[in-house]
């Protein structure tokens, strides 16, 4: 690109040139682009951050939807991250080499993303919100980074797994004032609200969620655990005539079967897997296999990928399949 070279590129860490200030002081991320600056702006620029370029034109409308969406994802993004709108018709010759170089700009809009000098990724057509964000996050990420709101859930999760439940919802309710489609945000508000024993509050947060995320893991998991916390609420009251009926009778599975149901509200995962199993081990076709489908439900619920759902898991395949 002849006519960019020469340009002086600016000092790493410096703001764009001209860029005006945002909340908190910080450079507007977000700037207008042209063939002349291009090199300063986004190729040189990317050697610090990943820079996204969105290519648009007056006449397309498909770019007036996106254009702002991706400006709200860039500038919630909190400076990890930033956005360059090059106008394709009127910036030709730089439009000219990147379709030279294999970019597809003959159908916008398009999005580029730039790391190290170097396309990373990128999309075409207008696209949700959601979408936006995700992709955002895999740049980050392929980049050595994370959104402020992946930051944020992260640290959640661990003040949830430290026993800080109300820690927890602080964290995740910061989320949803950045995200408020955040899945991982609902879900874990609900959690939290479960463990402080609010109830009434996880409900309430399940029914605000939007309803675009309403059948996501996140969601559904939430609801499968209040769910099963006030079943094994109840079951817990009777603990003692259930464990004195399973004394009486080791083949009383329905007595079983509730059981395990006060042990999860107990916090007693693996017990109350070990019920549900023995069930399965000892009469599959209970209850028209009820055992196997409500361990499925404790899956949902503890979260796919936690150890006491990869350790029951194991053990139901192993059943199921030796």
């Amino acid at each position: 690109m002849d006519y960019i070279i020469g340009q002086t590129p600016r000092p790493a860490g410096s703001a764009p040139a001209g860029s005006p200030p945002i909340a908190g002081g910080r450079p507007d991320p977000v700037r207008e682009g042209t063939q002349n600056t291009f090199m300063r702006d986004v190729v040189e620029a990317s050697r610090e951050m990943p820079v996204l370029v969105d290519f648009w034109a007056t006449w397309c409308k498909p770019c007036a939807q996106l254009t702002p969406v991706l400006e709200k994802v860039v500038r919630a993004a909190g400076g990890r991250v930033r956005l360059v709108k090059v106008d394709v018709d009127a910036n030709r010759a730089l439009a000219q080499q990147l379709t030279q170089i294999g970019l597809p700009l003959q159908s916008i809009p398009l999005v580029a993303a730039f790391w190290q000098g170097q396309i990373l990724d990128l999309f075409q057509g207008a696209k949700p919100e959601s979408e936006v964000r995700q992709f955002v996050e895999n740049v980050l990420k392929s980049a050595g980074g994370a959104l402020p709101a992946a930051d944020l859930v992260e640290a959640a999760r661990k003040e949830m797994e430290e026993g800080r439940a109300e820690a927890a919802a602080g964290l995740f309710s910061q989320v949803l004032e950045i995200e408020p489609e955040n899945p991982a945000a609902w879900g874990g508000l609900a959690r939290a609200l479960i463990e402080m024993g609010d109830e009434e509050g996880a409900e309430t947060a399940l029914n605000d969620a939007p309803a675009s995320i309403a059948n996501n893991a996140e969601i559904t998991g939430a609801k499968a655990a209040l769910e099963l916390k006030r079943e094994g609420r109840k079951a817990a009251e009777e603990a003692e005539e259930i464990r004195a009926r399973i004394t009486a009778n080791p083949k009383d599975y329905a007595a079983r079967f509730e059981l395990a149901a006060a042990l999860n509200a107990a916090g007693k995962r693996a017990e109350a897997a070990d019920e549900l199993l023995t069930i399965m081990k000892e009469d599959r076709a209970w209850n028209d296999d009820g055992a196997r489908k409500q361990l499925i439900r404790l899956f949902e619920a503890w979260g796919q990928t936690d150890p006491d759902t990869v350790a029951a898991r194991r053990r139901m395949s192993s059943m199921l399949f030796s």
